[in-house]
């Protein structure tokens, strides 16, 4: 079987809600990327066999196929085909997996895994409760109300759960987010997101610039600050400050095997290899990442000290913390730029982005293996485990 082998990766820096990039259709915004990617490895578009992209809320401007829409807004050509992919949370991660799954196959020997979000223009939940709010019903079918009598699924009270099993505090969570926003400044300030950032023409007070930094880092954090912020959940130890922001942003990463090597004449950054995914308890629903890390491992021959950096999502601070304890993964090696609490989660565009981040840490700290993982909705977690090239 042939390999699988990263050959660039990026994404936009993140933008808050209704921030810098609220102004741009998701589209267009993921077209920014699809270009980045062509240009950055001088690939001749025509050689591009897919694209397949993530995008949690598929609806209004992300309808219709929002990846073969970004095709048709971006510099490619008609002939390249496009497809959307709903894995929650993990959609661009599972689109990586399934642009892996067809090289590897030989079946195609270019492919781009992408993802997008415009939590601005698409709000979080909108497929489901806009249909519902006009009479069209809920997602919630007899059947999987008879499974899970008076359920509502939620990653909030989730959250909280994974919490209370790990024997979690508010402090270490609070500690959690504070540090995510330092390691995030460091990074910004130190320039190590500059190679995987696409700059993007944005508009502040009449003015047109460049969006090259994630919009979401707070300079001015503290610990104490985040200690003050008020609980979600009365009894709970969850905040805003602990959970990720709401952020608009597009991802991406092209994927070759050895032919499409050798047709688009580049090195590669990096090569998959392995990956995995599994369903587990949708009530609990974030604890997935976890069991779904340790059997990768497993079935990759590995143990977790082999691994050099890890990405966690930071959907909440109790999923990687709890990860942490879960698998006895060495905290210093954990989403060392920071994460989705200080950078923002675009949903479907997080999988891809999270890549992105993790092949250029590999390559600025010149280690070999790394994984990344994040907890989606129904209980359902990735695993991808990369080699430096």
């Amino acid at each position: 079987m042939a390999e699988a082998y990263i050959v660039a990766a990026a994404r936009t820096a993140g933008g808050r809600k209704g921030g810098r990039l609220s102004g741009w259709h998701p589209a267009d915004l993921a077209a920014q990327v699809l270009d980045a990617l062509v240009e950055r490895t001088g690939a001749d578009p025509a050689l591009i066999d897919d694209v397949i992209m993530g995008c949690v809320g598929q609806a209004g401007e992300q309808a219709t196929n929002i990846a073969r829409n970004a095709v048709l807004a971006s510099k490619l050509p008609e002939s390249i085909p496009g497809t959307s992919v709903d894995r929650q949370c993990g959609s661009s991660q599972q689109a990586l997996h399934f642009a892996a799954q067809a090289v590897m196959s030989g079946f195609q020997d270019v492919v781009i895994a992408a993802g997008v979000e415009s939590m601005s223009r698409v709000p979080m939940g909108l497929p489901a409760s806009l249909p519902a709010k006009h009479g069209f019903g809920n997602y919630m079918s007899p059947n999987m109300q008879a499974r899970y009598p008076g359920v509502v699924f939620s990653q909030f009270p989730g959250a909280e759960m994974v919490a209370k099993k790990y024997g979690l505090t508010k402090d270490q969570l609070d500690q959690f987010g504070f540090e995510s926003h330092q390691k995030a400044i460091r990074a910004t300030r130190s320039g190590d997101f500059a190679k995987e950032i696409v700059p993007v023409e944005v508009t502040v007070d009449g003015v047109k610039v460049m969006h090259t930094t994630d919009e979401g880092i707070r300079y001015d954090s503290s610990l104490e600050g985040m200690r003050g912020v008020k609980l979600l959940v009365e009894g709970g130890c969850i905040t805003a400050a602990t959970s990720s922001q709401i952020c608009d942003g597009a991802s991406g990463v092209m994927v070759v095997n050895e032919k499409g090597l050798k047709a688009l004449g580049v090195k590669p950054l990096a090569r998959i290899h392995h990956m995995y995914v599994m369903g587990h308890d949708p009530v609990i629903m974030l604890e997935a990442p976890i069991p779904a890390t340790n059997k990768a491992l497993e079935r990759a021959g590995m143990k977790i000290d082999d691994i050099d950096l890890f990405e966690v999502n930071e959907a909440f601070a109790s999923v990687p913390v709890a990860w942490l304890k879960g698998t006895g993964a060495d905290p210093a090696r954990l989403n060392v730029n920071g994460g989705a609490i200080a950078l923002g989660h675009p949903l479907g565009g997080s999988g891809a982005k999270l890549m992105a981040t993790l092949v250029h840490a590999l390559h600025q700290r010149g280690k070999r293996y790394g994984l990344q993982t994040m907890c989606e909705g129904g209980g359902l977690a990735n695993v991808t485990i990369v080699e430096r090239l």
